[in-house]
């Protein structure tokens, strides 16, 4: 099937979204997930052949990002059944009122339409995406990255399975059937057929749809994520968080990528810095570098997502500084300040302006399970429509409803 006759498929079916009901989604949302858990096996084998084909060109970290096992896939079925336990976002009132020439206006909630994703190595985005966009009544159009196409394509043939079971379209969950820069250029393109399309993935992904799509589209950001210790932290919570924050799980949007440190702070902490983060790359600015031993920074080290365990440290005079470096070099997703000064801290989450700040947590947690969402549809870092974690609220516009007995103006 061609991508074009896709996207028909996809808008037809999308003409058949104000016929479910919630219950309806609800069931077969339930359904995908048993069939995914039952086809569980076929899941890992095409992923298997996947991370096989991945090993000779992707590293260590972005082979995990690629990588099912048991534990993963339990962790989509349960965002899927999740998602299913959550309000329906279609259909809410969110305002009334009756005018004085006796119109009556309501605003409702109403579903986009048609959803395009294009992502990159991690397969359990397919489920995530799916289930988000099926629940608010939309289609979705999913493109997968050539890494995990294997990976995908079962994912969403499990899922397309359950549709069918419940007796509800296939269409409403779509697969492009080729992962080439073609197909993705056709979805950029496909003005009539797409309602928004969704980039997730790399800067050079995010960067290239936001240039060249046609169609709307919601940037989902790059993750330079800071996390700044102010001379008032604690300092053992201090090494947990960054440690977690940076280790964890180096190769996702929220892992941090650069700490910065209060000169204050520094000559007591950065040397149990550095022997905590004996297991990643450190990039010193020259301060830094006075007082541990590492890698001097270049020009880029504090504008680039590592993915990787690398991490930029910089020295600064306090709060202010560390507010104005992440003004001058965040991807506004995710930044954090560990600190026992509340003046420090309200300072910090009322000038940093990214989609998530943090007091004393890590950067780990900007996600849309965590949130509370259910799962996400990825990590907005604009500010019109979405911001931060996309989940259901996210997927719905409104629209006015007008009631009238004869009024002209």
């Amino acid at each position: 099937m061609t991508t074009q006759k896709m996207l028909a498929l996809a808008k037809k079916a999308s003409y058949a979204a104000p016929s479910l009901t919630t219950d309806i989604k609800n069931a077969a949302i339930y359904k995908t997930a048993q069939c995914i858990r039952e086809r569980a096996d076929l899941i890992l084998k095409a992923n298997a052949e996947d991370v096989e084909a991945a090993q000779s060109r992707l590293s260590a970290s972005m082979i995990d990002r690629l990588r099912l096992d048991e534990k993963r896939i339990n962790g989509m079925i349960e965002g899927m059944e999740a998602v299913a336990a959550l309000p329906d976002p279609v259909g809410v009132v969110l305002s009334e009122n009756t005018r004085p020439n006796g119109l009556k206006i309501t605003k409702k909630t109403v579903p986009l339409g048609v959803v395009a994703i294009i992502y990159e190595s991690r397969p359990n985005v397919t489920s995530d995406a799916a289930v988000l966009c099926f629940k608010s009544s939309n289609v979705c159009v999913l493109r997968s990255g050539s890494d995990c196409y294997r990976s995908a394509k079962a994912i969403v043939e499990a899922m397309r399975e359950g549709l069918r079971l419940s007796g509800i379209p296939e269409d409403f969950i779509n697969l492009v059937p080729d992962a080439s820069r073609q197909s993705a250029n056709e979805l950029m393109k496909a003005n009539g057929y797409v309602d928004v399309l969704i980039p997730r993935g790399g800067k050079g992904l995010i960067q290239s749809c936001l240039q060249n799509s046609t169609v709307p589209c919601i940037e989902t950001g790059t993750g330079i994520c800071h996390v700044y210790i102010d001379k008032a932290a604690d300092q053992k919570k201090a090494l947990d968080i960054v440690y977690n924050a940076k280790t964890s799980r180096p190769s996702v949007c929220n892992a941090a990528e650069v700490c910065l440190v209060d000169r204050a702070a520094a000559k007591e902490f950065l040397p149990k810095f550095k022997e905590k983060m004996s297991n990643v790359e450190l990039r010193l600015d020259a301060e830094a570098a006075e007082i541990i031993d590492g890698k001097p920074a270049g020009e880029l080290d504090f504008d680039t997502e590592f993915l990787d365990y690398i991490m930029a440290v910089k020295v600064v005079s306090g709060v202010e500084e560390a507010v104005s470096h992440i003004a001058a070099h965040s991807t506004h997703h995710s930044d954090a300040i560990v600190t026992e000064d509340k003046a420090a801290a309200e300072y910090f989450l009322n000038n940093v302006d990214s989609a998530a700040v943090y007091v004393n947590a890590s950067t780990r947690f900007t996600d849309g399970g965590e949130f509370g969402l259910g799962c996400e549809m990825g990590i907005s870092t604009q500010k019109l429509h979405a911001r931060g974690p996309m989940g259901l609220c996210e997927l719905v516009s409104y629209k006015y409803l007008i009631e009238g007995n004869g009024q002209i103006r």
